[in-house]
């Protein structure tokens, strides 16, 4: 029954995926009420402190959208590759990296595509170099990035176990690891796929004058808009918001609060900080309230928000409830092969196309298994593995922002851009992430 029923998961997440956002999370509201009062499995708590934190970064980060430091951040980003044009399959992933390490998601990344795409183009570089391994950068900086609902929740779960481990300890195996990673891919990218001169499908696209001109005379650039000061101010505070994050979770007596004996947790203190900064920014800068829903960063993470809410909540209900018969059998395969677990958490992101609710599913699970945090911390990039499957709007957006056609889902849907990349990138991290993790956390 068991079988059955883990099954029947799977199923629901599929059909969820093919609607994506949120109808991921409402079809698993479907799964889990058949769960609990079909298959009669004891519901558990929602994912709160996880949908909580994503509400207070989105909320922090779209306020700076709204204060035009999104484009402030575009702007440098831009100059940064056009003043080393040649370099620019190395540099773009690593644009694209620290965009998403500062933001905790990887949504703010679209409009840098097409200019990495222009720059690219207007120095004969294949576009599908510096473009495919820049929207997988932006996804695997995820789990390096103080403020993501994925490191959050590994910090608030893993803290109860060890008192010991901290954000930057989390941080400190995650960031060089994932950079790792990054690199590789980039070098990788460098003679990837035919040069320009040589791909027919390029050729073709050249004998269509109005491709043509689209391809050779367009230029995307965000360096033709002034950006008032107020735009520069507020990525200052953010800054500093991430900043203060890092500096409470290094001191735990700042988190210590009169007579209590135990340090808030780093989880609340991010929200606090979130909402705190986000509210300095908005009468710093003046920006107009009604402006912050408009943007991408809130209608992506409230999509995230619910898509999170259906999926941890479904899944975690199974889990608890077969945890006791599973345990046994996969106690002794992940204690023999630690990797296998690594191959679970890709699984699973592979079928709910979320960093956040990967981690809420699996983490306990691990836990639960008895896994020692620091292969928990070290194997945690696996929990990026929807680029698999090409329907991630990242993914999807770099596509339809290539003009060239070299960033492509091939005929047979697998062979696609993003594969090679996405798989050195992930399976490079997790083993420097191993690694570090023994040495750091060990």
């Amino acid at each position: 029954m068991l079988y059955f029923e883990f099954l029947f998961l799977l199923i629901v997440l599929y059909i969820g995926s093919r609607k994506g956002g949120i109808g991921l999370g409402v079809v698993s509201g479907i799964g889990l009420t058949i769960e609990v009062f079909i298959f009669k499995m004891p519901p558990t708590s929602p994912p709160v402190t996880v949908m909580l934190i994503i509400l207070a970064v989105v909320t922090c980060a779209s306020i700076l959208e709204a204060a035009g430091g999104l484009k402030y951040m575009l702007q440098v980003a831009e100059r940064v590759l056009r003043k080393n044009p040649k370099r620019v399959t190395l540099i773009a992933p690593f644009v694209t990296y620290s965009m998403t390490f500062l933001l905790g998601t990887g949504h703010a990344v679209y409009s840098i595509m097409p200019i990495i795409g222009d720059v690219a183009l207007k120095n004969g570089i294949r576009p599908e170099r510096p473009m495919a391994s820049a929207s997988v950068a932006s996804q695997i900086a995820i789990t390096a990035s103080p403020i993501s609902a994925a490191v959050v929740y590994y910090l608030a779960q893993l803290t109860d176990i060890r008192p010991d481990i901290s954000l930057l300890s989390i941080l400190m195996v995650t960031v060089p690891a994932t950079l790792f990673g990054t690199l590789l891919m980039a070098l990788y990218s460098m003679k990837r796929g035919k040069e320009l001169d040589d791909d027919p499908e390029y050729q073709n696209r050249l004998k269509d004058p109005e491709m043509r001109d689209r391809i050779l005379n367009t230029t995307a650039t965000s360096l033709d808009e002034t950006l008032p000061t107020s735009a520069r101010n507020s990525v200052l505070l953010f800054l500093l918001s991430i900043a203060v994050i890092v500096v409470i979770a290094m001191v735990p007596e700042i988190r210590t609060i009169g007579e209590a004996t135990k340090p808030i947790s780093m989880a609340v203190v991010i929200q606090m900080m979130m909402l705190c900064f986000g509210g300095i920014i908005l009468l710093a800068t003046n920006t107009d309230p009604r402006l912050v829903p408009n943007g991408v960063v809130f209608k992506s993470g409230m999509v995230a928000a619910i898509a999170i809410f259906g999926i941890a909540w479904m899944s975690d209900t199974y889990f608890q409830y077969a945890m006791p018969q599973f345990k046994s059998g996969i106690v002794e395969m992940v204690t023999t092969y630690p990797w296998t677990f690594a191959l679970a958490l890709f699984i699973v992101s592979v079928v709910v196309n979320s960093q956040a609710a990967t981690a809420r599913m699996m983490l306990p699970v691990g836990l639960g298994l008895g896994l020692e945090p620091a292969l928990l911390i070290g194997l945690m990039p696996a929990v990026y593995g929807y680029f698999f499957i090409p329907n991630y709007p990242s993914d999807i957006a770099t596509v339809n922002f290539d003009s060239s056609g070299t960033t492509k889902i091939g005929k047979w849907y697998f062979n696609h851009s993003f594969m090679s990349v996405g798989l050195i990138g992930v399976i490079s991290a997790c083993c420097a992430g191993y690694m570090l993790g023994q040495v750091i956390i060990g």
